[in-house]
Order: structure tokens, then sequence, then C-alpha cells
């Protein structure tokens, strides 16, 4: 659906809400639109429209709604649910997908809904759910056709015949011993042009990319990308025991997920994140940072109050005195942003910290130098003296090669801690930038003029 079509049906239902024409909603909700758009209705509405909404769409098609909707969003209408209805839905999921979600429901619906399931299916669920949610264990699909090798591809070819429908994603078959040790895959574009005398063991490949099932899923992803994969099996780590493979589509998840962390820790804002979410709600998590960011601005304001006396002299450093503490925060945060994007890449480590550092540090002295010379220009112009012009050019320079190497460091230094770097990593480096800042300008003027 474009966004335009989108905005237009937020504005039907909102109208149709208002005037309590239920019927062309549930038309809308329940067939006129793929359950993929209604999901996006449902995350486009405020919590008391939503809840309207989700009791319009009706019971066989809850579950291929769900499979769309936001994990938060998500469980909130699975917690809301009685055992009955939550076994009824859990039908419409795929393995992975329902595991996902049973992680955020209390113990004891979890338990009612695996002992509604079949064996086979139970059994897929428990084995995703022995995983955790961030790995390739718990991102895998345990849904996979594998074959043995010494059979012939006409056998495989009536194998596949007696599927009612193959796997999405499905682009290669994968090939396994007796004990379901992984020995290789036989891709489809093979079987459907090698004779079909042949064994599977003639025309399978062996050096297929395998992922385990405790590689995190950041590490999945670049695989994926780098490879041009499709699919990948995932394998146990000791024994080699194909458990179940990852495809595409949730790979593009993965991808979509981490930029959505990256976007909102920046500010730091959770994962997960509803753009409509209750008042309350959206102020908790909101207050925590916010007292964090107190907690700094008074940092700030403290070193600034010990160089009162000079700033009760010289008026002009109040006016300039954002200028340093903002030139060191934006060219600070374009080199953290530079550093933890290279971190989730995998592109930074020991062998090339050091060049990255220094890199940095003659980028911020070059522009320190240009931008200290036009705004010491500038404030010459302005205040008619030209020491406050060399004293704010100082600090100037001083600033950026403390950005330059905070920006580089404190991520390198947070992820050894084991602290998202885009969480914490932009408090702090705005704590630092603003106190070296302040520090530089105020310390210089009130050597020099006071």
């Amino acid at each position: 659906m474009s966004e335009q079509s989108m905005l237009t049906h937020l504005q039907t239902v909102s109208d149709s809400l208002e005037s309590g024409a239920t019927m062309q909603i549930r038309y809308l909700l329940n067939g006129a639109l793929p359950a993929q758009d209604v999901a996006r209705l449902l995350e486009s509405s405020p919590p008391k429209e939503r809840k309207l909404l989700w009791e319009l769409i009706d019971s066989e098609n809850e579950g291929d709604v769900l499979q769309y909707l936001s994990e938060d969003i998500g469980v909130q209408f699975l917690k809301e649910m009685d055992t009955e209805r939550l076994v009824a839905v859990s039908e419409h999921f795929e393995s992975d997908d329902l595991a996902d979600l049973l992680q955020h429901l209390p113990e004891t619906v979890v338990k009612e809904v695996l002992a509604s399931m079949t064996a086979q299916d139970r059994t897929r669920v428990e084995t995703l759910l022995s995983y955790s949610e961030d790995s390739a264990g718990g991102l895998m699909n345990t849904d996979t056709i594998t074959i043995r090798p010494n059979i012939t591809l006409d056998i495989v070819f009536r194998y596949l015949r007696r599927h009612e429908e193959l796997p999405d994603m499905t682009d290669s078959l994968l090939v396994v011993s007796r004990s379901d040790r992984l020995l290789g895959s036989l891709p489809i574009t093979k079987l459907l042009v090698a004779d079909t005398d042949l064994t599977v063991r003639d025309v399978m490949e062996t050096e297929d990319e395998v992922i385990y099932a405790d590689t995190p899923v950041s590490e999945v992803a670049q695989l994926f990308e780098k490879m041009d994969l499709v699919s990948a099996p995932v394998v146990d780590k000791n024994t080699h025991k194909l458990l179940g493979r990852i495809t595409i589509d949730d790979v593009v998840d993965v991808i979509r997920d981490e930029a959505e962390h990256s976007m909102l820790s920046m500010a730091g804002l959770d994962d997960d994140e509803d753009t409509f979410s209750p008042i309350l709600k959206t102020t908790k998590r909101r207050a925590v940072w916010l007292g964090i960011n107190l907690i700094t601005a008074f940092t700030a304001s403290y070193v600034i109050g010990l160089f009162q006396d000079t700033l009760d002299q010289v008026v002009a450093l109040a006016i300039l005195m954002p200028i340093v503490a903002s030139m060191g925060g934006i060219a600070g945060s374009q080199v953290l942003t530079l550093v933890i994007r290279g971190i989730a890449l995998n592109q930074i480590g020991s062998t090339n910290t050091r060049w990255l550092l220094n890199r940095e540090l003659i980028v911020g002295l070059i522009n320190g130098l240009l931008w200290a010379t036009v705004i010491a220009a500038l404030t010459a112009l302005w205040f008619d003296n030209l020491k406050i012009a060399y004293i704010i050019a100082g600090a100037i320079i001083i600033n950026l090669l403390f950005a330059a190497t905070t920006g580089t460091l404190l991520p390198i230094l947070l992820k050894k801690m084991g602290i998202d770097p885009a969480l914490a990593g932009s408090v702090i480096l705005t704590t630092v930038t603003d106190v070296v800042g302040f520090l530089s300008f105020l310390g210089l003027a009130t050597i020099f003029l006071i």
C-alpha cells in the first residue's frame, strides 16, 4: 500500500468510527485489505481506536494480522486473549514467529499453548524457545525439507510431489545423514536440469555457508549480505546436526530492527517504542533518559559556575559559549556515528583502532584550524576584541580534538564493557564536549583576560 493510500484509509477509518459506521471498517479489515496493511492501520492508530479496530477483525483473521504487527503491539493483544483463543491464533504462525511471541507471555499460558500442539510442532517451538531471541537459533525456522545423499533425483522429484506446497524461500534441499548431520545442499536450479538417474551425492554442493545456532543475528545479517544468500542452514556447533534454516525475509527484519535500534537509541528510546503508546507508558520510558540528561546538564552548569567571576567581567563570553560546545558536539557525533557503524559491521578491532584514532585527530585538527579561523574573524568583527577572538579559536581547536578522541574511543570502550554504544554513547559524548568546551573557553579567558 502506498503512503497516500494508507493516509486515505486512516482518514476513512477515523471518520467511520466517529459516525459509528462500522460496516465499512469491517469490510476493510476482513478482506478488502491484505493482513500486512491491516497491521499498518492498527500501528498507525491511537490506543483507543486501535482497540476498537482490533475488536472488528474476525477471529479467523486475527492470526494473519498478528504476524505483521510489531512485537510490542502484538504482545499487548495476545495478553488480553484467553488460552482457547491463543491456541487458535497460534495455528497461523510460523514456528519461529510463534516462539518470539511466546517468550513474552506468562509461563502458564505458554505451557497451555504448547500442550495444544501436535508433538512435531511442539518439539519445533520448544527447540526455538531454548535459544536466545538474538541468536541464529532463535531466528531460524524448523520447517525444512531434507533428503539423503544416496537416493536418485527421480526419487527426490516423487518425494517433492507428495508435498502440497514447499516452505517459503525454498531455494535448495538440505542433504543430511541418518543422524541428521548436515552434509550439503541440493539447489533447486541443479535439481531441475540434472539427469534424474543421478544420485543426490553426484550433484549436491558441500561448500555451502552454514550458521551455528549461537551466532548473533547481526553476524547472520552480515553473512547474508556478503554472500547474497536466500536461505542458509543452521547447525549445532558441536555435532553439526541440522536444526533449521534462516531465510532472507527474517534477515530483512533483523536489518530493519537494527536500523531502528540505532536510530532510537541515539535519542534514548527503546527498540519497541510505539508511536501511539499510552501517555504514562511513554512518559516512563523517556523519563529515565531525561533524568540522565539532567545530571549531565548540571555537570556542565557546574563547570560554568566555576568561572562566574570571569563571566561577570566579560559579558561577551556568555554569548559565545554555546558556539564552542555546539561545534564540539556536532564533530563528536559525526565520529561517534561512524565508529558505531563500523563496530556493527565488525570493521573495527585492535589492529586498526590506532589508525582510526590518528585519522580522526588529524581531521579534527584540520577542521579545528579552519573553523577556528572563521569564528575568530567573526568574533573580532563583532566584539572588536582580538583577545576574545584568539581565546575562542583556541577553545574550538581543543574541543574538536577532544570530540574526535571521545567519539572514536568511547564506543569501543563501551562495547568492551558490554554496554550498547548506540544507547549510552551520545549522552556521554554530549557531556564531554560540553564540559571540555566550557572549561577550555572559560579557562583560557580567565588566564588571558582577567
